[in-house]
């Protein structure tokens, strides 16, 4: 899939779940089906925190000629590899224990959500162009930028456009938390 393609995508996506929270309220958002459970609310900060501190974040330092990132030699995990064959993260519950490092903020307002939500869809589409161009096949600079990689705690070693793809992979990931939760919600109140 190409950076366009990506980009249109995550877009399509992103505002999927921007109608979406129109129909919910905050005690909704807010709720969690157990303690050690996220609410919708922190889901929905855990993708926006994720794609602007993490994933952007390590798409630019990965464009950046001569910058500091923690490549591995050894590349993609064979779980990155896996990954990135497949298009998209398998149909399973990721759960990592709670941190105040990993546990996303509950949020203040849906406005919050629905602001967060649109400033990733921005950001996405403006280093869309950069990340494309260095990896035009017609560049000479191509390679350089390919072998430029920040470690992903699972995958391993990945490039800028792996990073770029990877935030289009984990929103749609989501959508399985966010059934789950939806189903949950409507058990226990409905």
């Amino acid at each position: 899939m190409n950076t366009k393609e990506t980009l249109r995508e995550f877009e399509e996506t992103v505002n999927g779940y921007i109608q979406e929270l129109e129909g919910f309220s905050l005690e909704q958002l807010l709720w969690k089906p157990a303690e050690e459970a996220w609410s919708l609310g922190q889901m929905h900060m855990h993708l926006i925190r994720s794609a602007q501190f993490m994933h952007l974040r390590n798409v630019a330092l990965c464009l950046s000629p001569g910058a500091e990132t923690e490549g591995s030699p050894a590349g993609k995990s064979e779980q990155g590899e896996a990954l990135f064959r497949a298009g998209s993260f398998p149909p399973e519950r990721i759960q990592v224990p709670p941190s105040p490092q990993y546990t996303p903020p509950q949020p203040e307002s849906k406005e919050q959500i629905v602001d967060g939500l649109r400033d990733t869809v921005r950001r996405m589409a403006e280093i869309e162009s950069a990340v494309a161009a260095a990896f035009d096949p017609n560049k000479d600079k191509t390679l350089a930028l390919v072998q430029n990689t920040v470690i992903h705690p699972r995958l391993g070693g990945l490039n800028a456009l792996e990073w770029f793809q990877l935030i289009e992979m984990h929103y749609r990931h989501h959508l399985l938390q966010k059934k789950r939760l939806d189903d949950a919600w409507r058990e226990a109140y409905v």
